[in-house]
């Protein structure tokens, strides 16, 4: 039989309009009386003579000691100047005539609600030891269903019920009895389920707002309300704390046919939802004070405060476990640099991580699948279906042949589904299937079963164990798992978008390397050759001479080639300086750049010019850098200020700073030939010159190790220039963290 969903057992539109909090009845083992705020009767229920002698067209419009008597009116009168909450509180128990009654009273639509009970059962006294020796207990049960059946076990004890059922229920609303405690003589519904249609969506509401519901004999007939309305607002009376409250009639059928004549519901109500029920039922008629039930309600609250306790750890620890396989993965797809062979290196731990029986990633014609999957073209048609149905940024089924019908061809793989997209561009998937999980449902009768005509209202008729065979479903997928599934596509996708950042990061890197090759191929053809030719060019003429006696010519031809094979090596020497700097790792410290630049200005003194120069270096500030790496792309600087303010009479270099947000910048000035700015773009490059050699000296290679060894510590270059009226380079050092 596959799933479908199940005839409901009641006109659920009936029931839906049953006013169950307005009844207008009362259950009539008791009475019930409303007072004005003067604490006059102003309505009564019509059983009233019943208990005190007095009509409740007697009773309307008098006093409160002249319908219960004096005595049992004063014994209120205190309690009753008090504000009264909206749950039902224990005032006093009173005799009328000889008989004692428990007094509870509620606040309802601007009146006070009385409710008279005949007293029964055991005093407080003997009660409250049983919820100490049930705290005892439950600390000790390592398990959900372990503390549902303790506590089915102490309410029976406690109530003498011949049978106490704890369900909870599902996500369709369905209640699955967890445990049980049974005299001889009842039926077991262990393990069975109870239809959601059993307990109308505004029922559940109720049950919500008031924890605990009785019904001491499900043959009574209602006790009418005198008057009908509430007579202050003019509405019917909401009757939804009252103890003594009217149930539906239709629940009385259903109760009849379930063989229960007494009943009580105790509310499990975890974070404000209706988490299950303690379902007391009992053959007979049989009443429980109002004491009995408080003990049970608060056993209930107990039970629901250590189930969700025990949820709220199951569910951590299973989420610690999931969250474990996701950085498992997580730190594999970081390890090589080809996305997709690095998701295929830990396609068991995907596995593991959405607890499923197969997975496959889709990446534009590339499909790699793991475990028990569907065939290739099965999988591509899917994620063709998921791209131009799904939208979400995960979907997720454990009954997939639902929404796409495909899937009954695979369903003993893939009932149950779980993809998200891993791309914001392309159809790119990440599936995970669940195979089938066939069960049997155990229904506390079949829940289609009823009686009456098709317009009736009537509830089912038959209790009697049915049982519904499951095909096409997953294990269901846990919220959690949605959530941390969500968490890492959020993490694909960064790291995705990190591989893309890092290859274009290396695709400028390589960019740039290409041009400083192209720069070096130019040197070595161009730069490099030229005091090579004038090496062999003056050995050549040296050797042409060398029979002749002028040695002036000679010492010339000698002198030109050690000219030029300093330059050779001059260039070799910058190559390689410039070729570490990419290479040498940084050892940053905190050191005084003023201190730096007067070492920089000291150690040029041994070959400056003879030409005047005024240093003007204005505060620095300390910065965190590679000491030898700065000092280079100072000198570096600094010579070359010197080197083109040759012909400035005085020269004058200044070197300054100023602090922007998250940086320092520093500025090296001077008043030297300078530059046409439209040039500028050339500066930083390796082997590049703005001035003839024959003007000013230098590889080129100078400014493009400032650059590299700027850039590696974060910062920026740059230059302005005016021709003949100096230059100025700045560069930036970030603040230290």
């Amino acid at each position: 039989m596959t799933k479908a969903s199940t005839a409901t057992a009641i006109d659920i539109t009936s029931c839906e309009q049953e006013p169950i909090r307005t009844p207008g009845a009362i259950q009539p083992h008791g009475f019930l009386l409303a007072l004005d705020a003067q604490r006059a009767v102003v309505q009564a229920s019509d059983n009233l003579a019943q208990f005190t002698g007095v009509t409740p067209e007697q009773a309307l419009g008098r006093p409160l000691a002249e319908v219960i008597g004096p005595a049992a009116a004063n014994m209120l009168a205190s309690q009753l100047e008090e504000p009264l909450r909206e749950r039902p509180t224990y005032l006093a128990t009173v005799r009328l005539d000889e008989h004692p009654y428990e007094v509870l009273a509620h606040a309802g639509d601007q009146l006070a609600i009385l409710e008279f009970e005949p007293g029964a059962g055991a005093g407080l006294q003997h009660l409250y030891p049983l919820v100490g020796d049930f705290l005892n207990k439950i600390s000790e049960a390592d398990s959900i269903v372990a503390l549902c059946r303790l506590a089915a076990a102490e309410i029976r004890a406690l109530t003498g019920y011949g049978r106490v059922l704890v369900y909870s229920f599902d996500e369709e609303g369905h209640g699955n009895v967890l445990a049980e405690c049974l005299a001889d003589g009842y039926e077991s519904y262990l393990g069975q389920r109870f239809p959601a249609s059993d307990i109308p969506r505004q029922a559940r509401e109720l049950y919500v707002a008031n924890r605990i519901r009785m019904i001491q004999d499900a043959n009574y007939t209602p006790s009418r309300l005198t008057p009908a309305d509430n007579p202050v607002n003019g509405k019917a009376s909401d009757l939804s704390f009252a103890a003594l409250r009217s149930v539906s009639p239709v629940h009385l059928q259903y109760m009849r046919n379930m063989g229960t004549l007494a009943s009580m519901s105790v509310s499990l109500v975890i974070k404000d939802h209706l988490w299950g029920l303690i379902s007391c039922h009992h053959a007979e008629a049989r009443p429980l004070s109002f004491h009995q039930r408080t003990v049970c309600e608060q056993l209930g609250q107990i039970l629901a405060l250590h189930i969700r306790n025990r949820s709220d750890a199951d569910e951590l620890q299973f989420r610690l476990e999931v969250r474990r396989a996701m950085v498992r993965v997580l730190g594999g797809l970081t390890q090589g640099t080809d996305f997709i062979d690095n998701l295929r290196s830990v396609l068991p731990e995907l596995l593991h991580f959405a607890r499923a029986g197969g997975v496959a990633v889709v990446v534009e014609d590339r499909l790699i699948t793991f475990g028990d999957t569907p065939t290739d073209d099965q999988v591509r048609a899917l994620t063709q279906w998921l791209a131009a149905n799904v939208q979400d940024d995960i979907f997720h089924s454990a009954h997939l042949s639902e929404r796409y019908a495909p899937a009954a061809e695979f369903s003993s793989s893939a009932s149950g589904l779980m993809a998200m997209p891993i791309s914001r561009i392309h159809q790119h998937y990440l599936l995970w299937f669940r195979p089938e999980h066939v069960y049997n449902i155990d229904w506390a009768g079949r829940p289609d079963s009823k009686q009456g005509g098709a317009a009736q209202l009537s509830p089912r008729t038959s209790f009697q164990l049915w049982r519904q065979t499951i095909h096409g479903t997953s294990a269901p997928w846990r919220e959690a798992e949605l959530e941390l599934a969500l968490e890492f596509r959020g993490a694909l996708l960064g790291i995705a978008l990190e591989r893309a950042e890092q290859m274009a990061d290396l695709a400028e890197e390589l960019g740039r390397a290409n041009k400083e090759l192209e720069a070096f191929s130019y040197s070595v053809s161009h730069d490099l050759r030229a005091p090579l030719r004038h090496i062999v060019g003056f050995s050549d003429l040296l050797m042409e001479t060398a029979g002749s006696d002028n040695p002036e010519r000679r010492q010339r031809f000698l002198a030109n080639i050690k000219d030029a094979a300093r330059l050779a090596g001059k260039l070799v020497d910058d190559l390689l300086s410039f070729s570490q700097m990419g290479r040498a790792a940084l050892r940053p410290i905190r050191f005084s750049m003023r201190d730096m630049v007067q070492g920089c200005i000291d150690k040029l003194a041994p070959d400056l010019p003879p030409h005047r120069i005024n240093w003007e270096i204005e505060p620095l500030p300390e910065v965190v850098g590679d000491p030898a790496f700065l000092q280079l792309a100072l000198i570096n600087l600094l010579s070359n200020a010197v080197k083109f303010t040759a012909n400035a009479h005085p020269a004058v270099i200044r070197i300054s700073s100023e602090e922007l947000p998250g940086e320092t910048v520093f500025h090296v000035a001077d008043n030297g030939v300078g530059f046409h700015m439209e040039y500028v773009h050339k500066l930083f490059g390796v082997f590049q010159r703005l001035h003839r050699m024959e003007d000013f000296q230098g590889t080129g290679i100078g400014l493009a190790n400032v650059r590299r060894i700027v850039e590696r510590h974060g910062g920026r270059v740059w230059a302005y220039s005016a021709p003949g009226q100096g230059a100025t380079f700045s560069f930036t050092l970030p603040h230290p963290d």
